[in-house]
């Protein structure tokens, strides 16, 4: 058995990574999970928050995803989410931006607002901003 697993993260727009891992975790419904090769077979729905890939150098990457669906079969993990970029590739201001707008549309008391819209934009920015964090934590920034 081989002791690493391909790995396929793709959004609605592009594939964002492809390539062999020796490890993957990701934000299950359930919790974080952690895959290696070997794994059971899987189908899960993803919560927003960070995918990491220990890939066949021993290097860890690390995407944002915004949900989805993690699939893992015997040879092959599958990451489906609507929006998913690499984590260096997020933008922090833009992230603060639609945290506060979020915060803002949840305080107001207007009817016309769409409360489950803000809270999941609320959760998104949060997941986005936690997964910055974890990045600099890593690389020491």
């Amino acid at each position: 058995m081989s002791n690493l697993i391909q790995v396929d993260i793709v959004s609605a727009e592009k594939e964002i990574f492809s390539g062999e891992a020796q490890m993957v975790f990701a934000p299950a419904a359930m919790g974080e999970v952690g895959i290696s090769p070997g794994h059971a077979p899987l189908v899960t729905k993803m919560t927003p928050g960070e995918v990491r890939v220990k890939d066949n150098n021993g290097n860890e990457l690390a995407f944002y995803v915004s949900g989805g669906l993690l699939e893992v079969q015997p040879r092959i993990i599958t990451v489906l989410s609507d929006t998913a970029e690499r984590a260096e590739d997020l933008d922090e201001a833009a992230i603060l931006k639609a945290k506060e707008e979020a915060e803002q549309a949840l305080h107001e008391k207007d009817s016309k607002i769409d409360y489950a819209k803000a809270q999941i934009a609320l959760a998104e920015a949060a997941a986005q901003l936690q997964t910055l964090q974890r990045l600099r934590k890593r690389s020491g920034r």
